[in-house]
């Protein structure tokens, strides 16, 4: 095993680390419900819980991993702000938590980012530095801001940040079993695969038979990739996708490590598949989901994950669209 394994090894966040994050988000995390649609679940053959975290502050899951690492930082840290790099989602949450504690927050951006991610971020008082996802590296760019001593908050790689994603995973088990349903599966976007680590890490300890998939663009599947190679591959460089959110260029260390053990698989979304869920999600949940956040309830039409007779929970992972782009999709699915 390479010292870099070891390392991710050690770094894996525990179900006390989860549960320490839960109570560390108590009160400014909201507790996103399980959402039930008997039409959906007619004309998909299956028992679906939609877990919208589009209603979680700042629209995104992102809230809770971000408040937790930044949560424990010490004072001293603190008072040196935060910076992170982002595409968006990510950037609002580490925005909303640097602006609770009253810190200093700076967010590396894509250029192309959508504007109502990068007028959010403004909103919450972060700055923000723009910069070209397809010719420049977002980590150099955030160098220099490290090397003045400000914290980096990373989007997926830290078992603070993997620990709070986990929250939700435990939120939909608690909840799931709260209904007297039991799951059969979990199905969950991934960009860097945060959200699927730290969801698989707790759905695996208190349901060990339930089944973690993940779902990704299908020109950006680089963790599909990576699970089938046995190691960490990147995406191809000339990809694009509408789902901005899950456009990480590669699994991350610690993510990686854990969802190739916790993982039952991962598929590739149409852009189709995606503008059809944001559809139904509309129609039938009324909710407005991102491409991104609606790339759980588009890996149904591919047919790899069974859902006859089965109880299903989907996570909806974010609602940060731009109106216009979301009307197009909705209108053409």
């Amino acid at each position: 095993m390479t010292a870099h394994a070891h390392t991710a090894l050690a770094a894996m966040p525990t179900m006390d680390d989860i549960r320490a994050a839960a109570r560390r988000i108590e009160g400014l995390a909201r507790r996103t419900p399980l959402l039930e649609s008997p039409a959906l679940n007619e004309k998909f053959g299956g028992r679906l819980l939609f877990k919208p975290e589009v209603l979680q502050r700042t629209g995104s899951f992102k809230f809770r991993g971000a408040y937790n690492k930044i949560a424990s930082l010490t004072q001293e840290e603190r008072a040196r702000g935060v910076v992170a790099f982002s595409s968006g989602n990510h950037a609002q949450g580490v925005a909303a938590a640097a602006g609770l504690f009253g810190i200093r927050a700076v967010i590396v951006m894509p250029a192309d980012a959508p504007a109502i991610k990068a007028d959010n971020v403004r909103a919450m008082g972060a700055e923000i530095v723009p910069y070209d996802r397809y010719g420049q590296d977002r980590e150099i760019v955030a160098r220099p801001y490290v090397e003045q001593g400000m914290a980096l908050v990373k989007p997926f790689d830290d078992p603070l940040i993997v620990a709070g994603q986990g929250t939700v995973g435990l939120e939909i088990a608690e909840d799931a079993a709260a209904m007297g349903a039991r799951l059969d599966a979990v199905v969950t976007p991934c960009g860097g695969g945060g959200l699927m680590a730290g969801i698989a890490t707790a759905i695996k300890a208190l349901s060990p038979e339930t089944q973690i998939w993940g779902a990704e663009p299908e020109n950006f599947d680089d963790t599909r990739r990576s699970l089938a190679a046995g190691s960490r591959v990147g995406a191809d460089p000339a990809g694009t996708s509408i789902c901005d959110a899950l456009m990480s260029p590669m699994p991350g260390e610690l993510t990686f490590a854990i969802n190739r053990k916790l993982v039952a698989g991962v598929v590739g979304v149409t852009e189709t598949s995606v503008a059809a869920a944001m559809r139904d999600a509309a129609a039938h949940l009324k909710l407005v989901v991102e491409p991104g956040g609606a790339a759980a309830f588009a890996a149904f039409p591919s047919g790899e994950i069974a859902l006859a007779g089965r109880t299903i929970a989907v996570v909806l992972s974010g609602g940060n669209v731009d109106l216009d782009l979301f009307a197009r999709l909705t209108a053409a699915a």
